[in-house]
């Protein structure tokens, strides 16, 4: 979800669900030594509860970063080992971490020895063609000797070479049979799937074997399914608002963060260009709040827009 799930995304998604838990896009560790830290690590309090995500490889740097992460409020601390582009690669961490499962161990101490809120690990089932259940059993089993109690797993491979990102999240066979055997085989440990997951039931089919899902793409995509959640799996009332009222609260904030941190309010209703998902409309709806020759105007006066395009289209 790098370039996706920022603090304004993430934002638009608590207006939608209270109680999912939400994640940042990967941050490295070399970004939050070297850059700016405030940059990367500011975030709404609304956002809560929220987790950091983690890109690196040296123990050292992870405790520093996690520590970071902690002082600024996050929720849970989380190393990234599924991630399979070849610039994750070349800075030695992300899926190919998997074949490294002590060094990941190490890590995972080295966080769990600094931080008092949780430390967990994102991973996918194998790397390559690595199709045996024992490399991922044994992932699972190593690390959570060092403190990990919670295993987030895409339900996939990671082929490392001869693969896109986005081919890597489509072309490698769902087998979600090894994450369930995980869940068996481990029922102290906290297991959530991750991967091709896109409807309330399959949701709650899978929790039937396993902890918890995160849904990634269809989230972003769809993100008016969000609003459902809160009744269908958490139990909890829902959010009663419309999507117009959603709207509405985005163009507040997209004002807010113009004043506070001169943020253009591009930047932040792209994320939100799924709300109409499936309605008639909005496909124009889409176009207008994309249109950039309209960043001179205020975005109360973009939503006036287009939902005046809506009313031409009905």
């Amino acid at each position: 979800m790098m370039d996706w799930s920022d603090r304004h995304c993430r934002y638009f998604h608590r207006l939608l669900s209270r109680h999912a838990l939400l994640y940042t896009e990967m941050v490295t560790t070399g970004a939050l030594i070297h850059g700016d830290v405030e940059r990367h690590l500011r975030f709404n309090a609304q956002e809560h509860p929220v987790a950091l995500q983690l890109g690196g490889s040296e123990p050292a740097d992870l405790a520093h970063c996690a520590r970071l992460g902690e002082q600024w409020g996050y929720d849970e601390i989380n190393i990234n080992c599924g991630c399979p582009s070849e610039r994750v690669q070349r800075g030695a961490f992300g899926a190919c971490l998997m074949a490294e499962p002590k060094l990941v161990a190490d890590c995972v101490k080295a966080m769990v020895d600094v931080v008092a809120v949780p430390v967990t690990v994102k991973h996918r089932i194998g790397i390559d063609r690595q199709e045996n259940y024992d490399f991922v059993r044994d992932f699972v089993g190593t690390i959570s000797e060092a403190g990990c109690k919670t295993f987030i797993v895409h339900a996939r491979n990671a082929w490392l070479k001869g693969l896109s990102p986005k081919e890597n999240r489509e072309v490698p066979p769902l087998r979600y049979e090894l994450v369930h055997r995980l869940k068996r085989d481990f029922p102290q440990l906290t297991i959530c799937i991750n991967g091709g997951i896109a409807t309330t039931e399959q949701v709650q089919a899978q929790l039937l074997q396993v902890d918890g899902v995160m849904i990634g793409r269809e989230a972003y995509h769809n993100p008016w399914w969000l609003a459902s959640w809160d009744e269908a799996l958490f139990g909890a009332q829902g959010h009663g608002v419309s999507r117009e009222e959603v709207e509405l609260q985005m163009c507040d904030y997209m004002v807010q963060q113009s004043v506070q941190h001169g943020t253009a309010f591009s930047a932040i209703a792209r994320h939100m260009l799924g709300l109409r998902h499936g309605l008639a409309g909005s496909r124009r709806w889409r176009q207008v709040w994309s249109d950039h020759r309209l960043k001179a105007l205020l975005p109360h006066e973009v939503m006036a827009l287009a939902h005046n395009s809506l009313e031409q289209a009905a």
